[in-house]
């Protein structure tokens, strides 16, 4: 695709760009300043990472190549603007406007755009002789051609009509989200979640859909040859519904057979279970020593959960929210913690007794996109880990 033609954008110099968006986090800051409107400038190349841009409005700017990382751009006017091959990562574009915007091979890994908009809109260019702001509209739909969204949210997103061929939504969160129309040819959505999504006359010719959860979808309104569809995530079955109550209750005794030593309740087994219905009812319980090899915790809100030498090999913990839990010793080879919330786990060694302790095991954990911030992974085994997207990265 052709660059844009930068005819009657105006060019900011480093120090004109300072000025203006120092005021304009004062201004989002409640201490004075000026919000920040900025359309049809040309920001290519420039660096603005971690830059507060929150409600701004850059309308028909041209944002190529630009470094935008971890920006907070929420609420901000985006709209017929050219983002092609910025860099997005980690950047709050939450109910950003950005319709009619190019973001053709833009890297938006682990980007939050909750309720952003990206359905076709106008695409302004100033007049080639007049300049702005005697502008020359002209319809464009949104554009994500060949962009990286891994371990991105998308929830609620409005992306009608939207083109993103061979776009990678690895392990995104893309729930309700509106792919009417939308083409996603050759797209990679594996692991992505895509729960009550609409998909009507969406392509998804080609598209891998491996270990997607799709609960909601229909599927058939869509055009799909060609598609991997044979490993999604089935939601969970009646049974699973009906027995998690029971599981529940069951990792209560579990609990009180911890805090008592072995005098109340009993340990419970979760090895190859879908207690993905239990939402948050085991947050905070101690569950120490538990087998849950294989179980399906998804989702699920584990904050504060005791499981120092629990057995959750191959356990799906997809999203799940782990954070302040204690897995010290556990047994972790083979798990999906993609996109889990892990701020603050303890997954140290945990000590037997005098000169005696048991590391915690990763050996070939999925943890694509999770949150370590804080987390305590002091001597854990590490080996063939995927730790793409993980933040802060493991070294």
């Amino acid at each position: 695709m052709p660059a844009p033609v930068l005819t009657g954008r105006r060019r900011l110099s480093e120090g004109e760009l300072t000025i203006l968006l120092d005021n304009h986090a004062r201004f989002t800051a409640g201490k004075g300043g000026k919000r920040v409107t900025l359309p049809f400038v040309d920001f290519s190349g420039l660096d603005m990472s971690g830059r507060d841009l929150a409600g701004g409005d850059f309308t028909g700017s041209v944002f190529d190549a630009a470094r935008l990382s971890g920006a907070r751009l929420s609420g901000a006017n985006l709209s017929g603007c050219d983002l092609r091959h910025a860099d997005l990562r980690y950047a709050n574009l939450t109910c950003a406007n950005l319709r009619g915007a190019c973001l053709a091979g833009a890297n938006l890994t682990g980007a939050n755009l909750t309720g952003a908009d990206l359905r076709p809109g106008k695409f302004a260019t100033p007049h080639p002789s007049k300049g702005f702001p005697a502008v020359v509209e002209e319809d464009r739909g949104g554009q994500l051609e060949g962009a990286t969204l891994a371990g991105a949210i998308l929830d609620q997103c409005r992306l009608e009509g939207l083109f993103a061929p061979e776009a990678d939504f690895s392990d995104c969160s893309m729930v309700g989200v509106n792919l009417l129309q939308a083409n996603l040819k050759g797209a990679d959505l594996s692991g992505a979640v895509l729960n009550g999504a609409d998909v009507a006359g969406a392509n998804f010719e080609g598209a891998d859909f491996s270990g997607a959860e799709i609960v909601g979808v229909v599927m058939a309104a869509a055009r799909t040859a060609g598609a991997k569809l044979g490993q999604i995530k089935e939601p969970p079955s009646r049974h699973a519904l009906l027995r998690c109550a029971q599981l529940v209750e069951q990792a209560r005794g579990h609990d009180a057979w911890v805090r008592s030593g072995g005098q109340q309740g009993a340990p419970v087994s979760f090895a190859g279970e879908d207690l993905r219905p239990a939402a948050d009812a085991l947050k905070g319980l101690r569950l120490t020593a538990v087998n849950a090899r294989g179980a399906c915790l998804a989702g699920l809100d584990l904050t504060g959960v005791h499981l120092q030498g629990a057995n959750l090999e191959d356990a799906d913990l997809v999203a799940a929210v782990l954070a302040g839990a204690d897995l010290r010793g556990a047994k972790l080879v083979g798990a999906n913690f993609a996109r889990a919330d892990l701020r603050g786990a303890l997954l140290a060694p945990l000590p037997l007794g005098p000169n005696r302790e048991t590391p915690t095991n990763l050996r070939g954990a999925r943890l694509r996109h999770v949150n370590l911030e804080g987390a305590d992974l002091t001597g854990a085994i590490l080996e063939g880990v995927d730790s793409r997207g993980a933040r802060p990265a493991i070294r």
